[in-house]
């Protein structure tokens, strides 16, 4: 559990599930390291919390300009002691069509990006033996779809990060939650936001093809409310016993659950030739 004066850094404040997590941890008393690419994107709402928010520009994919982030967090409020790592982006593609520097890309963003910015916190967490890492991953980090299968590579790392880290800091008083957000109203599928392969082969057209207008369709449609979505994750964090695994949305809910159904029936059949493979 944090404290009410805690000092949350948050990533990718500009929009959508971050823009509204900034806002509602602010309403909420904490201090708020608000941080987005552009500065400008955010100065409106850092002067309105002039004495609770500091404004940020941070490229996640820069070592140093995490480094310096957190140094400016450290001067300014004393301590980091909720990391947010929201900042991330979509890629639509079927796995033959995407392309190298596409790929490794969006690793850099949405993975390694995460892993630096925890590494920049961590030292400190430890040194006060109390602090919450919170890494937003998707439920495409548990469920796999076609045309978007190395957005589901990158969000799978963020779930497998999230659980082997709160394993190994839990029993030095930090706490990790990986939340697994459904379809929510933001920017997400957006134009500007999603990118997408150049190349398109026609043989994937029913699968990969059919989910990249499928996905662009939904923009604008999506059950989930950002705000309501933020206030979910300030709860699990300030829980007694916070989650380690959290999903907002209830279609995140009922997809994972229809994969898990599937998994166990699937491996149920198999069972005689899984367990026929030890020595005998």
């Amino acid at each position: 559990m944090i404290e009410k004066n805690a000092v949350w850094l948050i990533t990718g404040c500009s929009k959508g599930l971050g823009r509204a997590l900034a806002e509602e941890v602010l309403a909420a008393g904490y201090r708020v390291v608000v941080t987005a690419r552009r500065l400008s994107d955010v100065e409106g709402l850092v002067a309105a919390h002039a004495d609770a928010a500091l404004g940020v520009a941070l490229d996640v994919t820069d070592q140093a300009a995490v480094a310096a982030a957190v140094a400016q967090a450290e001067a300014r409020f004393g301590a980091v002691d909720v990391l947010v790592n929201n900042a991330g982006y979509g890629y639509l593609g079927a796995i033959e069509e995407g392309e190298d520097a596409d790929m490794r890309a969006l690793f850099e963003t949405d993975l390694f990006a995460p892993v630096n910015l925890i590494k920049a916190v961590l030292p400190g967490m430890r040194g006060r033996r109390r602090g919450h890492i919170v890494n937003v991953s998707s439920i495409g980090g548990l469920v796999t779809y076609p045309g978007v299968g190395y957005y589901n590579m990158v969000k799978s790392g963020v779930e497998a990060l999230s659980d082997a880290l709160a394993k190994e800091v839990g029993p030095l008083g930090i706490g990790v939650t990986v939340v697994a957000p459904g379809a929510f109203r933001t920017d997400f599928r957006g134009p500007d936001s999603i990118k997408q392969s150049a190349t398109r082969i026609d043989d994937y057209a029913d699968t990969a093809g059919r989910a990249r207008s499928g996905t662009q369709a939904g923009h604008g449609k999506q059950a989930g409310d950002p705000a309501r979505g933020a206030r979910a994750i300030i709860m699990a964090v300030e829980a007694e016993r916070p989650p380690v695994h959290l999903l907002i949305g209830g279609d995140a809910l009922d997809q994972l659950r229809a994969k898990l159904d599937a998994m166990r029936s699937e491996t149920d059949a198999w069972e005689a030739v899984t367990r026929g493979t030890d020595f005998a």
